[in-house]
């Protein structure tokens, strides 16, 4: 049996590819279980900064294993996966989802469940819980608000209806779409600018965002000024960023050139 999630590491970037191509990925019992295990593994290995997570080509992911669930077969799927809250683990790297195909009900939280994603030309949304007769516990409904505004969320969910690529991107889910050959080497580029900053810097900002995602506006203002005042009192170097200036805005120079 070839396995259900594939890992590459390659300079700092891990490839995680769900690995069901025959079933569009669906989340069946192995996957739930061993995604989990793939990511807390690399959220540990010191050799990992970035994570690009994707399927197996035609389908991003397809959802729960509607075959398994309605055999009766899935049981406590949302705590399948490991994780308090949300579609995956805790992780404080990086994680960029890279949708390539439909990204599907429960597949869909998967995605929502990334920084950010980028999107094939290919690649297709859709929520489709209502429909199944089930209820999202993966986040949907706090997660996709935050991506498109609570009137198009609702739009996705009562209707049932798929959105494609370039609806996905005018709409704010998605961060970029490509075409499906580039996006992969894409994603990794992206990886790759991300792994040249400091890493606890960046972990330290996606937690913050993270943070202030779960309260008012007023609360966020807060949790920024703490953590900022935190940081420089306990790491800032002078030197270490006087360093790094000429570098930034060369850097700045030749992207806006």
């Amino acid at each position: 049996m070839s396995d259900v999630v594939l890992v590459d590491v390659d300079d700092g970037v891990a490839m995680i590819t769900l690995n069901r191509p025959e079933a569009r990925n669906a989340l069946n019992a192995q996957v739930r279980r061993r995604l989990p295990e793939v990511i807390t593994q690399l959220e540990q290995d010191d050799g990992v900064d970035v994570m690009i997570l994707t399927g197996a080509d035609p389908a991003f992911c397809a959802g729960i294993d509607l075959k398994e669930l309605g055999s009766g077969e899935a049981t406590g799927t949302r705590d399948d996966l490991g994780s308090t809250r949300g579609a995956l683990p805790p992780h404080t790297k990086l994680l960029i989802g890279a949708v390539n195909g439909v990204a599907v009900t429960g597949g869909f939280e998967i995605a929502l469940g990334c920084d950010f994603l980028i999107a094939s030309e290919r690649a297709r949304f859709a929520d489709t819980h209502a429909r199944v007769g089930i209820m999202p516990g993966w986040g949907l409904t706090a997660l996709l608000p935050q991506r498109v505004g609570v009137a198009r969320a609702r739009e996705m969910s009562v209707t049932g209806n798929f959105v494609d690529a370039r609806l996905a991107y005018d709409w704010g889910l998605v961060n970029h779409v490509v075409a499906h050959d580039d996006l992969l080497p894409f994603c990794r580029q992206l990886a790759a600018d991300s792994r040249t900053i400091d890493q606890a810097a960046v972990r330290r900002m996606l937690a913050t965002y993270d943070e202030a995602s779960l309260v008012s506006l007023e609360e966020a203002w807060t949790i920024e000024e703490r953590v900022s005042r935190a940081w420089h009192r306990e790491g800032f170097d002078a030197a270490e960023v006087e360093r790094k200036r000429a570098a930034i805005i060369q850097r700045g120079r030749d992207q806006t050139s």
